[in-house]
């Protein structure tokens, strides 16, 4: 199948080109459905020019919108941060420190007397 050194050079080097292609081609279309301000029409554009001269549009694409994709990716990684640590804080709760203070403005308002604030205070420290 491969009969010389230069053959399976070649053959490594042509199928490193496709897999990067490959690559560049996924962000490019999750570019262009993550992108609200760009119109259907356009984005159906460009999948077709895509698809018809894939690396030239690959490359035109990426030179073209390339900061505006970085822009995009920066804004979903915040967005996706943000949920994470929204969630983090849901599931975990309050500080000690903030049930502590819930359970002094307790005390202060009249609602509980001194034994049950230190009983609040005791489970939050403990």
């Amino acid at each position: 199948m491969l009969d010389t050194v230069w053959e399976l050079l070649w053959y490594t080097l042509v199928v490193f080109a496709f897999i990067a292609y490959l690559i560049v081609l996924f962000h490019v279309i999750a570019d262009l459905f993550r992108d609200r301000s760009m119109s259907g029409i356009t984005k159906i554009l460009w999948i077709i020019f895509l698809i018809v001269v894939p690396y030239v549009a690959a490359f035109i694409y990426v030179i073209v919108r390339g900061r505006g994709m970085a822009e995009r990716q920066l804004a979903a990684h915040a967005a996706a941060q943000r949920a994470t640590d929204d969630y983090i804080r849901q599931v975990a709760g309050k500080s000690s420190a903030d049930q502590i203070a819930d359970a002094k403005a307790l005390l202060d308002a009249g609602t509980i007397d001194r034994t049950e604030f230190e009983a609040l205070k005791a489970k939050a420290l403990g």
